[in-house]
């Protein structure tokens, strides 16, 4: 039986980090990576062993090739990505420490992504064989060509029967093409049998809160999404806890329409590297249903993912499944010799 083939679409990034945790004042130099919400679920699946492709349009030049070739070292499937436009999107990280928080500078405007073509993906070829795919709010936001490219992915995964998952991911400064998340989202979560939002985002987005009085306020939220979305079956997010940018703590949680799962709390200090935390979180999700784990331990697995991902530097998670699996079991910070 083949693997589970699984299909994200999004921007793919050059990160620019300060070294250690310099200030952007302090910096003679950045150290360079490239990065993507979607992509860096595709290179923790192939990390987990699931093959996956990531599909996006990278400028015709260097950089647009040294990021297709980065996506390839990871084992992530480059089949399908474009090439044209004129630039790739930059963002600059600045690492936060103790009471320090970290920082984020986008510059992603009119980046390749942005300019993208919805004719120029053939989402018929793309999802052949398909048996997940993954998309985030981040992309509809990016530009109206883009939102049609993902409408149109969803609606042909719609009619193989491929599921289609999506972290709804709210970012209120990238929706600046004319179109607000609440106009553009509802129609493409109707697609979604899987998604990541936490209760501001079903309120900013859809104009979803729990109801008065309810025992459970996430719970209470799940329930009127899955009946604004009936083709929903799971909603989850993750809890995370602030004691410092250097020591956080992150639990998940998930409603499956019948029951309310939840995972232990993990203490992540000291961290190394937050970003793309989320993504490991749903790669680990993703990874556990589709190797058939029943809900909880697909939940504490995708956890477990998320916490791992906070000691690895840039944005994707190296893990394994082992690694994985051992954090799980409560073994912490042995030597493997």
């Amino acid at each position: 039986m083949s693997l589970p083939f699984v299909v994200t679409f999004g921007e793919v990034m050059l990160r620019l980090s300060t070294p250690g945790f310099a200030r952007f004042p302090q910096s003679g130099h950045f150290n360079a990576t490239y990065g993507g919400g979607e992509a860096n679920v595709a290179v923790s699946l192939a990390y987990f062993g699931l093959p996956a492709a990531h599909v996006t349009r990278f400028p015709d030049n260097d950089l647009g090739k040294a990021a297709t070739q980065l996506l390839r070292q990871h084992g992530v499937d480059t089949r399908h990505i474009r090439y044209g436009g004129d630039r790739l999107g930059l963002y600059f990280l600045e690492t936060g420490a103790a009471s320090r928080a970290g920082r984020i500078i986008y510059d992603r405007t009119h980046s390749a992504f942005a300019q993208l073509q919805p004719e120029a993906f053939d989402w018929e070829e793309i999802l052949e064989g398909a048996r997940w795919f993954h998309w985030t709010g981040i992309t509809p936001a990016i530009s109206e060509g883009a939102a049609r490219a993902c409408r149109e992915a969803i609606r042909v995964a719609n009619r193989r029967g491929i599921p289609v998952s999506a972290d709804v991911n709210y970012r209120r400064n990238l929706w600046q093409y004319g179109k607000t998340a609440a106009e553009a989202m509802p129609e493409l979560v109707e697609g979604c049998d899987l998604i990541v939002a936490s209760t501001n985002d079903a309120a900013e987005i859809f104009g979803i809160r729990p109801e008065p009085g309810a025992d459970d306020a996430y719970q209470s939220v799940c329930q009127r999404l899955m009946q604004r979305f009936p083709r929903l079956k799971r909603v989850t997010t993750t809890h995370r806890g602030v004691v410092s940018s250097s020591h956080n703590t992150l639990a998940a949680v998930l409603w499956n329409g019948r029951d309310l799962v939840r995972t232990v709390e993990y203490p992540i200090v000291p961290i190394v590297d937050r970003i793309g935390g989320g993504d490991a979180f749903l790669a680990g999700l993703l990874y556990g249903l589709l190797t058939d784990q029943h809900d909880q331990q697909a939940l504490d697995f995708a956890v477990a993912a998320s916490v791992l991902k906070h000691a690895i530097e840039g944005d994707a998670n190296l893990a394994t499944v082992a690694e994985v699996e051992s954090l799980v079991k409560g073994e912490v910070g042995r030597l493997v010799r």
